[in-house]
C-alpha cells in the first residue's frame, strides 16, 4: 500500500497532462472523443501485456490511462462483462452509465446555476 498511491498519483498526473494537451491540440468535443478511443485501445493492450505485473498495472492502467480517460475503464469493464457471457448486464451497464451520467451533469449544472 505504501507504493500504491504514489504510483497511481504519478501516473494520474502524467495522464491528466496528456489529456489536456490532446484536447487542447484537437479541440473539444472531438479531442475528448479521441482521448476516449485512444485510452480504451491502450488499456486493452495493457490489460493483456501487463497480466500479473501489479506495479505496472497501477502506474500505467490505473494512473496514466485512468488520468488520461476513465472512459477506458468503463470500456474494459463492459468488455469483461461481454466476455463473461453477461451481455444483458453489459448493455444495462452502458445504458445506465451514460444515462445517469448525463442526468448527473444536468443536475449539477442546474444546482450550480441556482446557487449563483
Amino acid at each position: 500500500m505504501s507504493q500504491t498511491l504514489p504510483l497511481i498519483a504519478l501516473g494520474g498526473a502524467i495522464g491528466s497532462m496528456l489529456r489536456y494537451l490532446m484536447v487542447a491540440a484537437i479541440g473539444a468535443p472531438w479531442g475528448t472523443a479521441a482521448v476516449n478511443v485512444l485510452g480504451s485501445f491502450t488499456i486493452g493492450v495493457l490489460f493483456i501485456l501487463l497480466d500479473s505485473r501489479i506495479a505496472w498495472q497501477l502506474f500505467l492502467m490505473t494512473g496514466v490511462i485512468g488520468g488520461f480517460t476513465t472512459f477506458s475503464a468503463f470500456s474494459l469493464d463492459t468488455l469483461k462483462l461481454i466476455q463473461q457471457g453477461q451481455s444483458l448486464q453489459a448493455a444495462a451497464y452502458v445504458l445506465a452509465s451514460v444515462a445517469l451520467s448525463l442526468i448527473a451533469v444536468a443536475l449539477g449544472v442546474a444546482l450550480a446555476r441556482g446557487l449563483q
